[in-house]
């Protein structure tokens, strides 16, 4: 009887084992947008295309790519942890299984906080002036690619993807490769 009434009942949008730490992380990306982008308003029009300014927007998406490089340190790790070459290596196969389960754990919280910081990037590039270069029409790219990436995200957790977050997340993440590194 029971399991006919948790069958029946509607599924959580997020886990019960990772909602506290995701609530909390869309709490300090609200907070983070908003104090920042205050900050962002407050400034003068004479230190908007300052070099000064510039490092500002470029500290956001510092912030931002180590975030996301956190994020995907979950993939890579589950990548190396299925490797047959590791078969033989049981203590680097259970140090490796340590760092992947931290890595699972805190990639939703920590992807969440970097788009805060990529939104804020893309707010005080805007307002640094946006000029039509490699550089910005990569980042933009990048963005556009990412705005499904939490979409199926969710959809992940109930298992309705079928690795849509995983291929949309990939293209995010080289098409964000070749807009920091190029």
């Amino acid at each position: 009887m029971e399991t006919r009434e948790n069958s029946n009942q509607k599924k959580s949008l997020i886990p019960v084992m990772e909602r506290k730490w995701v609530i909390l992380a869309i709490g300090i990306a609200i907070a983070l947008v908003i104090w920042q982008y205050l900050g962002l308003l407050h400034t003068p029009l004479s230190t908007l295309h300052s070099k000064r300014f510039e490092h500002t927007f470029k500290n956001f998406g510092s912030n931002a790519r180590i975030a996301i490089f956190f994020a995907l340190a979950y993939y890579v790790l589950l990548r190396i942890i299925r490797l047959h070459v590791l078969k033989d290596l049981v203590n680097i196969k259970k140090w490796l299984s340590t760092l992947l389960r931290f890595a699972r754990k805190w990639h939703t919280p920590i992807a969440i906080i970097a788009i805060a910081f990529i939104i804020l990037h893309t707010i005080a590039v805007f307002m640094y002036g946006f000029e039509f270069d490699f550089n910005n029409i990569s980042g933009l790219l990048a963005l556009l690619v990412l705005l499904p990436v939490p979409i199926s995200g969710l959809f992940r957790y109930q298992r309705l993807d079928r690795k849509w977050h995983l291929r949309s997340g990939i293209v995010f993440a080289i098409l964000f490769l070749i807009h920091s590194f190029l």
